[in-house]
């Protein structure tokens, strides 16, 4: 009685062990900071947040809108980023995708790359504004992870897509 219309063009809803697993994967996502690497750089990509806006562009109903600030919490608690920031970032990186997807007609990977792209580029610069000083020397090693998280995207996007077709009865 309460349930929507069902048509003939509505989107099935996402099974169960995917609505588990997304959320899952991007917590692991988000521990990856946690392996000891030495480097003298900060060059890991934000591994959280593109599991995040893979599993967004590949399936929309996996996540509710308010599902990204307690993941954005978990990060900031990781990654040691200043409190909130995490928390802002990813909510107006998904609330972004959101209204562009509901502008868009259709969607094909070059349009989901580009939507990731953006989103994780407008994180990491905005978190480097609110993490370091303008004066910092750090805008080749922030242009250094855009530019991995670009390539590391489409494996990111099919190991999303992997888990949710294991995911699917």
């Amino acid at each position: 009685m309460n349930e929507p219309l069902r048509t003939g063009f509505a989107e099935p809803d996402a099974p169960v062990r995917s609505k588990r697993l997304a959320p899952v994967t991007v917590m692991l996502g988000s521990m990856v900071v946690l392996f000891p690497v030495i480097s003298t750089i900060p060059w890991m990509p934000p591994f959280g947040l593109m599991i995040l806006i893979a599993w967004r562009l590949l399936r929309p109903d996996v996540f509710k809108v308010w599902a990204v600030v307690p993941l954005g919490l978990f990060d900031d608690l990781l990654s040691g980023q200043p409190m909130g920031s995490a928390m802002l970032l990813w909510t107006t990186c998904f609330l972004a995708v959101e209204v562009l997807d509901s502008r868009l007609v259709w969607r094909d990977f070059w349009q989901d790359w580009l939507l990731a792209t953006g989103a994780v580029g407008f994180c990491l610069i905005a978190g480097r504004l609110i993490a370091s000083p303008v004066g910092a020397h750090v805008d080749t090693v922030l242009l250094l992870q855009i530019a991995l998280s670009i390539a590391l995207y489409p494996l990111i996007a099919r190991m999303c897509a992997a888990l949710d077709q294991r995911g699917r009865p």
